[in-house]
């Protein structure tokens, strides 16, 4: 019977004994709730936990690209797209892109998410030089103005070859690396850093009926395997972020079932990144039907994750959320 351990973290300063840190960050936890498929949820001592299980959750986490992962950074969306469901043809040109990035940066994102494929529910393929005439352009001309990392978010591996080459340190795929055969041994060959997310099913189908036996469990077994199928083509793991995949694939209950255990997935050993930025599950929960107000409850449930040591957050309102995380952060 496989058990799983979920850190119930906690940040105040004076910490009791035995308490460890999560990822080397400032948070910690003296317990876990330990999980399985078939028994009650049941609380426990981190003394209890295995060494092995304990090691991923509480060793500092590797650099990703530079980028240190002992605090939280801003990862900011400019998607070159004429329908993306919240900024679709806001940022597909290179000016307005440019300026959209040095903005951005400006207010502290360090990274930042082109993509030039919407991927949002009912979205439709795009065909790779479709996609790469997008997106490489952009990377260029933002690659000459600022030194923040930039990732290409593409399943497909021409799009990430010509993006790599024009300058993009992270490949961040949605499909978790299950789309293009290509794209995984692509970055082990390069040995770029890479965001493996979960999905079931494909943009255009992904909404219609998702199902799970354990959402958070099942989750959390294919990003571990989808990490060790990497690891196995050469990628080492402390370069390799993962993504629960809010809203792919998933009904609100199964987004808050995620967002509530999501410090489960510091057991694979990886950075989480979290991206809930003015999705659907912000407007219905916050009542708020139109896209580009959802800065205040995509906030909200950004700075719960990072509560429970989420170590990026991928939004669209980087000025706002950075001004949050500043008094999160001052407050703690």
């Amino acid at each position: 019977m496989t058990a799983y351990y979920r850190p119930l973290v906690q940040h105040e300063p004076n910490r009791p004994s035995g308490a460890v840190s999560i990822a080397g960050q400032s948070l910690w936890f003296t317990h876990v709730e330990q999980l399985t498929r078939h028994e009650p949820p049941e609380v426990i001592a981190v003394k209890d936990v295995p060494d092995g299980a304990l090691d991923r959750l509480t060793r500092p986490r590797a650099n990703i690209a530079g980028l240190a992962m002992d605090r939280p950074h801003i990862m900011g969306i400019l998607n070159a797209t004429p329908d993306s469901f919240s900024d679709g043809g806001v940022h597909n040109s290179v000016s307005a892109a440019q300026t959209a990035a040095e903005q951005m940066v400006s207010h502290d994102a360090t990274i930042l998410d082109i993509g030039g494929e919407s991927t949002r529910p009912g979205a439709t393929f795009v065909p790779e030089d479709e996609e790469i005439a997008r997106t490489r352009p952009l990377i260029e001309a933002i690659k000459s103005r600022t030194d923040a990392l930039i990732s290409i978010d593409t399943r497909k591996s021409a799009v990430a070859e010509a993006a790599w080459e024009a300058g993009a340190g992270l490949i961040n795929d949605v499909t978790g690396f299950t789309f293009d055969p290509q794209l995984a041994p692509f970055c082990a060959k390069v040995g770029a850093p890479v965001c493996v997310m979960h999905m079931q099913g494909d943009p255009a189908t992904m909404q219609d009926d998702p199902t799970y036996d354990d959402v958070l469990l099942d989750v959390y077994d294919f990003l571990d395997e989808q990490v060790a199928n990497l690891e196995k083509l050469g990628l080492e793991r402390d370069q390799i972020v993962v993504d629960p995949g809010i809203g792919f694939g998933k009904t609100e209950a199964h987004n808050l079932a995620l967002l509530q255990g999501i410090s489960l997935f510091h057991g694979l050993g990886c950075p989480i990144l979290l991206g809930v930025s003015r999705k659907e599950i912000i407007g219905q929960i916050g009542k708020e039907p139109r896209k580009d107000a959802r800065a205040p409850g995509s906030i909200a449930v950004g700075l719960a994750g990072l509560s429970q040591g989420v170590q990026i957050l991928r939004v669209h309102d980087v000025a706002e959320t950075a001004q949050a995380l500043r008094l999160w952060a001052a407050v703690r």
